[in-house]
């Protein structure tokens, strides 16, 4: 009877991981909680903010996005997902206004009750908020700005990945991907590599990258690191040469490392990340593209939440969270020789706010940032004031928010 009963206990323990992401009709279908076939899922999540800025004086109102989630189940072991996101409520005349992209599309292909295969579009897993980017997983009505502009949340490209469990040890989950690389001449300066990515749309198989991570459950705590090697010059060897940097699938090289921490309890929420991007290259890069490419950046931020509800009823169902979140990045912590060092890219942000969810799904957000950086590079201006709005290294803003998940 003991080894029946510890299979039990195993298994329990994997399916208690699993179940506790699930928040909407997708995670069920990704949990394999559809059980029959040929059984199509819809879902969606989506958000609006209301934003002031306290030294301009003006306030800005948006839908920021809406997403559709249709996936389906063709049989017990073969599974379809996708998303389709809509930005800043619409596209005009296919400018600029807003965006409308494809978020995820990737099929998902079982191998065992311990290990599958994805593959198509889809996030790594990196950080926090890549795979966990609901407005209703994250409080505050601003996702993470570390993983905004260190990582790229949310970071989705072409390729194939192994994710799984190790059975002995349980609460253990890890992954590898091998997904198309970035493209350097996009990158910017003070966004750092988030305008080369690709996102699915004729991305170069040129240079490659790959990605993995160790995830680990243990009691109230969720335990992440990973890592993100690639290239970045997907071009033709003649033209690489011709810029001269580095041709081949990992030609010059992208890295990221980061690591991350969660814990839950009694009303109780804590979070926080470290993570620093290195670009070896980034004098070749600056001397091809004159892009401003920063050698290295880093990052981290922690937060502390409380549900003050759990003080007056300890298996309340609602959610009334106070936090606090401190945040750092330095976009230029290393510049090559031929960079220009700009303040603005060191940056501190206190976030403090109130995340309520009445009820599973919604959420209803206000919270106020400080946000304070070093002095602007004025060499680095080209439209003078007053088209240029003047820029303060200490600003605030408050922002009113919703949103839901089904």
């Amino acid at each position: 009877m003991q080894r029946p009963l510890l299979i039990l206990s195993i298994l329990l323990t994997v399916f208690s991981t699993a179940f506790s992401q699930v928040l909407t009709r997708e995670d069920s279908l990704s949990a394999g909680l559809i059980r029959s076939n040929n059984t199509t899922v819809l879902s969606g999540y989506g958000q609006l903010k209301f934003e002031y800025d306290a030294k301009l004086k003006t306030a800005t109102a948006n839908l920021t996005r809406n997403v559709l989630f249709l996936g389906h189940r063709f049989s017990n072991t073969i599974y379809f997902f996708s998303e389709m996101e809509l930005e800043n409520a619409k596209v005009v005349g296919g400018k600029a206004s807003g965006e409308i992209s494809m978020e995820q599309l990737f099929l998902k292909f079982s191998l065992n009750r311990d290990m599958y295969l994805q593959a198509g579009l889809f996030i790594p897993r990196i950080g926090l908020i890549n795979e966990n980017h609901l407005p209703t997983t994250f409080n505050g009505n601003d996702r993470t700005f570390v993983e905004t502009f260190v990582i790229p949340a949310t970071w989705r490209e072409i390729g194939v990945g192994l994710y799984g469990n190790v059975r002995s040890l349980a609460g253990l989950n890890y992954s590898f991907a091998i997904v198309n690389g970035l493209q350097s001449g996009g990158f910017v300066n003070g966004s750092g590599v988030r305008e080369g990515k690709f996102e699915g749309s004729n991305a170069t198989a040129s240079n490659l990258a790959v990605t993995g991570s160790l995830l680990y459950y243990y009691k109230n705590w969720r335990l992440q690191t990973s890592g993100y090697y690639g290239g970045s010059a997907g071009l033709t060897k003649r033209q690489a040469d011709s810029l001269q940097l580095k041709s081949g699938p990992f030609g010059t090289p992208v890295a990221l490392v980061e690591g991350n921490a969660q814990y839950h309890q009694n009303g109780v929420s804590f979070r926080a990340l470290a993570t620093m991007v290195s670009i070896s290259d980034a004098f070749e890069i600056n001397r091809a593209y004159a892009n401003n490419t920063p050698g290295k950046m880093i990052g981290y931020y922690a937060e502390l939440g409380y549900n003050i509800l759990r003080a007056f009823k300890t298996d309340t169902q609602r959610d009334l969270t106070i936090f606090g979140r401190y945040e750092f990045m330095d976009l230029n912590y290393n510049i090559p020789e031929n960079g220009i060092k700009n303040g603005i890219n060191h940056k501190e942000y206190m976030v403090a706010g109130i995340t309520y969810r009445p009820v599973h799904g919604v959420v209803v957000k206000a919270d106020y940032v400080m946000r304070h950086t070093g002095s602007r590079n004025e060499d680095l201006i080209v439209t003078p004031f007053p088209q240029q709005l003047p820029y303060y290294t200490n600003n605030g803003f408050f922002n009113l928010g919703l949103g839901y998940s089904f």
